[in-house]
C-alpha cells in the first residue's frame, strides 16, 4: 500500500481536476444565464461535451465551493472502485482463496492497489471524470441480470446514456441478447432524462443534438494519442485525409465480432462477460476514447484474471502472464512516448498499445461457464451443459 501511494503521489501526470473544472465552470455560468455550450473553461478551447441532462444532473456543484465539488468527484469515484471491486473482483478473489486458507482481506487490498495503478483509474481521478460512476451504474443492471432479477434491469443503463453516450452500446447488448424489456426500459429511462433536460433548457438540447454533437473538434483533436480508439489510429495514421468509410467498415467489423461474443457469452449464463465486451466494444467504436474512458476496459481485466484462476493448469500460467502483462502496460502510460510525434512504424505499434490490447481482450477474452443459461428476464433455464466455475 505504501509503494502505491508513493507512486501514485509521485509518478502520474497530475491533471489538476480538469473535467470536473469544466462541469463546475459550466453549470456555474448555466444557472446564472449563460448557455452550456457556449462556455469555455478559461485559457482553453474546451467546453461542456455531454448530454443536457449531464448538465441537470451536475447542477447541484453549482451550490457548492469548488473544493467541495472537486471532493465530490473524488468520493463518486472511490464509491464507485469499491463497488465494482466488491462486485466483480471479490467473487475472483474467494474462487481464487478456496480451500486455500488465505486472508480474503488482504488479497483484496492487493488487488486494490493494483486497480488504482491503472492509468485509466488514475487519470479518472485526476481529471475528476464521471466514467468510473457510469460503469458501477452500467454494473448495476448488469447484477440484476446475473441474480435472476433481470425484470428491473434497464433504469441505471439507460441513466447512463443519458448522462454520456457511450453506454449507449448497452442498450444494443439488451436487445441483441433477447432482453427485449430491458432494451425497452433502458431506452424509454434514456428518452424520458433527455425529455427533462430539453423541458428544463430546450435550446441548450437543440444545440447539443444539431451542432454540439457532430463537432468532434469541440473535444479535441481526433489523431491526439490519447484518443484509443478505431478513429483515433486512423487519424494518425492520415492525419491529413482520414477516411469515414474505412472507419465505419472497421466498426461494423468490431460490431460484428462483439454480437456474435456477446451472444456467446449470455449462451454459457455469463452476463458479466457480456457486459465486459460491450465496454470494450464502445472503446473502439466510439469516435474518441481517451485514456481515461479505458476504465471500461477492467471488467475485461478481471474476466481475463478469473479464468486465470479457474483454468486448467498449463492454461492458467498462460493466462497469468497474459493478465500480469496487459495490467503493467496498462499502468504504463507507454502511449505518451510518442505524444510528439506519432507517426511512423514504432507509433503505430507503440502510440496505439491501448487499442490493441482493446481490440485483443474483444477477441480473444476467455469464455467461461459459470452457470446456466438464462432467459430474457435474467432468470436460469435449463441446460443440456453442466455449470462449471
Amino acid at each position: 500500500m505504501v509503494g502505491t501511494a508513493v507512486f501514485l503521489a509521485t509518478v502520474p501526470l497530475h491533471r489538476d481536476f480538469f473535467d470536473v473544472a469544466v462541469y463546475y465552470g459550466t453549470v456555474d455560468d448555466w444557472v446564472h444565464g449563460g448557455r452550456i455550450y457556449d462556455y469555455l473553461k478559461p485559457g482553453t478551447r474546451y467546453g461542456f461535451t455531454y448530454p443536457p441532462f449531464a448538465a441537470v444532473s451536475m447542477a447541484p456543484m453549482a451550490l457548492v465551493p469548488w473544493p467541495v465539488a472537486v471532493a465530490i468527484s473524488i468520493v463518486l469515484s472511490a464509491v464507485a472502485s469499491a463497488l465494482l471491486l466488491h462486485w466483480l473482483a471479490a467473487p475472483v478473489v474467494r474462487r481464487a482463496l478456496a480451500g486455500t486458507g488465505g486472508h480474503e482481506w488482504f488479497v483484496l487490498t492487493v488487488v486494490g492497489c493494483l486497480f488504482a495503478l491503472l492509468e485509466p483509474v488514475r487519470d479518472t481521478f485526476s481529471f475528476g471524470q464521471v466514467n468510473l460512476a457510469l460503469v458501477a451504474l452500467v454494473f448495476v443492471d448488469a447484477r440484476l441480470l446475473a441474480t435472476g432479477r433481470g425484470r428491473y434491469a434497464g433504469v441505471c443503463v439507460g441513466l447512463a446514456t443519458a448522462v454520456k453516450l457511450t453506454p449507449g452500446l448497452f442498450i444494443g447488448y439488451l436487445l441483441i441478447t433477447g432482453r427485449r424489456r430491458q432494451a425497452a426500459t433502458a431506452t424509454a429511462t434514456a428518452g424520458g432524462a433527455t425529455l427533462l433536460a430539453a423541458l428544463v433548457d430546450p435550446a441548450a438540447s437543440r444545440a447539443f443534438w444539431t451542432d454540439a454533437l457532430w463537432r468532434t473538434d469541440r473535444v479535441g483533436e481526433l489523431g491526439y494519442v490519447s484518443n484509443q480508439s478505431l478513429q483515433g489510429v486512423l487519424a494518425r495514421l492520415q492525419p491529413d485525409h482520414p477516411s469515414r468509410a474505412f472507419w465505419a467498415l472497421c466498426v461494423l467489423a468490431v460490431l460484428a465480432v462483439w454480437a456474435y461474443r456477446a451472444r456467446a457469452a449470455v449462451r454459457d449464463g455469463d452476463d458479466q462477460a457480456g457486459f465486459a465486451l460491450t465496454g470494450l466494444a464502445a472503446c473502439l467504436v466510439s469516435p474518441v476514447t481517451w485514456v481515461h474512458h479505458l476504465v471500461w476496459l477492467i471488467p475485461a481485466l478481471i474476466v481475463l484474471a478469473d479464468a486465470a484462476v479457474s483454468g486448467t493448469e498449463g492454461g492458467r500460467r498462460a493466462l497469468r502472464a497474459v493478465c500480469a502483462g496487459v495490467h503493467v502496460v496498462l499502468c504504463s502510460s507507454v502511449v505518451w512516448l510518442w505524444r510528439w510525434d506519432s507517426t511512423g512504424p514504432d507509433a503505430f505499434l507503440g502510440a496505439n498499445t491501448y487499442v490493441w490490447i482493446t481490440l485483443g481482450l474483444l477477441l480473444f477474452l476467455p469464455p467461461r461457464r459459470v452457470g446456466h443459461p438464462r432467459d430474457a428476464d435474467g432468470a436460469s433455464a435449463p441446460s443440456a451443459s453442466p455449470a462449471r466455475s
